[in-house]
């Protein structure tokens, strides 16, 4: 008798979730409407869409900076959303960010070292200073930048600072929000292989925020397109990236930037008849 294969259990899950921000006159606006997905130990799971299309939101109620009005988020089976402060402690070092402008999120008169130590200290860990070391050789930064402040680096290698200190408890998922938008080409190819890279090595699962379907690509195992707060195509990176199937999905797909001249007017023209398709 052929052993059942055995699924695993979603690392994170988010069900229905609806986020709802009041306004004047006790008026309420509704940023996210009905968005569900899972996330699975060790997978990469990107959401893409424009500005203002609620990926930044939803981030963010994951990780418990945003209200949540309906719905429910778990994390390893146990609801973390509408949670009191101290319930939501208990999973801070397991669910971690990096945020999009790696300089405003490094306070500029601390040192590295001095940043990367704070989350230690404060999770009661032993050794910091031992585990500053294996952080900065884990993002690919000499020991010596623990001496060094973050005016000091450039925007890729203040990057990597950010990424350590998200790595510093040895989270399940960190919420990666635009955390290439800032850079250059060049560094942001850089910074995505170091994901991968910190991933195959530790299983961290990301949530990637973006508006690039590109860059999405390039890194996530599957895709969410947003559009007006709910997801309007959920599948495989590949798939979504290279042969999208609604409207909008193909909207960002030819926005995206071409390197070839010919090949860029081409994409254009394509953009704009996908455009006048009712």
């Amino acid at each position: 008798m052929t052993e059942p294969v055995s699924v695993a259990a979603p690392l994170l899950k988010v069900e229905n979730l609806v986020v709802r921000f009041a306004e004047r006159r006790g008026r309420g606006k509704t940023v996210i409407d009905g968005v569900s997905f899972d996330l699975a130990p060790g997978e990469t799971l990107g959401l893409v869409g424009e500005s203002g299309s609620g990926k930044t939101t939803i981030g963010r109620a994951i990780l418990g900076l945003a209200p949540v009005s309906g719905g429910v988020i778990t994390f390893r089976g146990e609801t973390i959303s509408n949670v009191s402060r101290a319930h939501r402690r208990k999973t801070a070092s397991d669910i971690q960010v990096v945020f999009q402008d790696p300089y405003s999120s490094l306070n500029p008169s601390m040192t590295v070292g001095s940043i990367l130590v704070e989350p230690l200290d404060a999770a009661g860990v032993e050794g910091a200073a031992a585990r500053i070391r294996e952080l900065l050789d884990a993002v690919g930064l000499p020991a010596d930048a623990a001496r060094r402040f973050p005016r000091e680096f450039s925007g890729g290698q203040r990057q990597r600072v950010a990424i350590a200190r998200a790595l510093a408890l040895s989270p399940a998922v960190i919420v990666c929000d635009e955390p290439t938008s800032a850079l250059d080409v060049t560094t942001q190819a850089k910074v995505l292989t170091l994901l991968k890279d910190i991933q195959r090595e530790t299983g961290v699962a990301y949530v990637f925020i973006s508006h690039d379907l590109g860059v999405v690509n390039d890194i996530s195992d599957r895709t969410a397109v947003l559009n007006d707060g709910r997801i309007v195509e959920l599948g495989d990176a590949a798939q979504v990236a290279t042969a999208p199937v609604h409207p909008y999905t193909r909207r960002l797909q030819m926005a995206a930037p071409v390197a070839d001249p010919k090949g860029q007017r081409e994409r254009r023209a394509e953009r704009l008849a996908v455009l006048r398709t009712p």
